[in-house]
């Protein structure tokens, strides 16, 4: 049996190290080699880096305005989230990135992202810009054609991403999760 007492140690710390780390109800990702660049311009026509945000947590989500479900509800979500947040909602910034750079001009993202909470931001690039980026935070998303030339929709995955204020990406929140996950989560983050 003494044979078996370094090998009880050993978890016996390795369990204490990983004790003391923050809880997060989403996906810890924190160290993944993706989701650290991101160049496009927002609603109010203004060049945006992820840089720019260092000292506020920074929720990430990929849609488009004509999203049918998944955008406007978790945009919803999210508005719901940073009420529960309360005056901690002033170091978050939410960013909605389009999948629709065609359809989703400058125009369109500040009527769509502002009427679930003035202090979100619509993102937008050109096609390639769009796929740069879609490419740096693993985001699938396929245009699909539609009755009219015009009525096509975009299929694309829904994740959430979550950077802390240093700038690192450290969660990814499943769809549907946003309302039980993200207030707390970032709680963890904030303080």
């Amino acid at each position: 049996m003494p044979r078996f007492w370094p090998i009880i140690i050993c978890s016996l710390l390795l369990a204490a190290c990983d004790a003391g780390g923050p809880q997060f109800k989403s996906t810890d990702i924190t160290g993944v080699d993706y989701g650290r660049a991101l160049e496009l311009t927002d609603h109010h026509g203004k060049p945006r880096r992820l840089e720019e945000f260092r000292g506020k947590a920074v929720v990430l989500f990929f849609g488009f305005t004509h999203c049918p479900d998944v955008c406007p509800t978790t945009l919803a979500d999210m508005a719901q989230a940073m009420r529960q947040l309360g005056a901690d909602a002033d170091r978050v910034q939410v960013l909605f990135v389009t999948l629709d750079p065609e359809r989703d001009t400058q125009e369109v993202l500040a009527q769509y992202v502002t009427a679930f909470d003035p202090r979100f931001l619509g993102l937008r690039g050109d096609l390639e810009a769009t796929r740069t980026v879609a490419k740096e935070f693993k985001v699938y998303f396929e245009k699909r054609p539609g009755a009219a030339p015009g009525a096509y929709t975009v299929d694309h995955s829904a994740q959430t991403y979550v950077l802390d204020p240093q700038g690192r990406l450290r969660l990814f929140v499943r769809h549907g999760r946003i309302v039980e996950d993200l207030a707390p989560d970032l709680r963890v983050l904030l303080h």
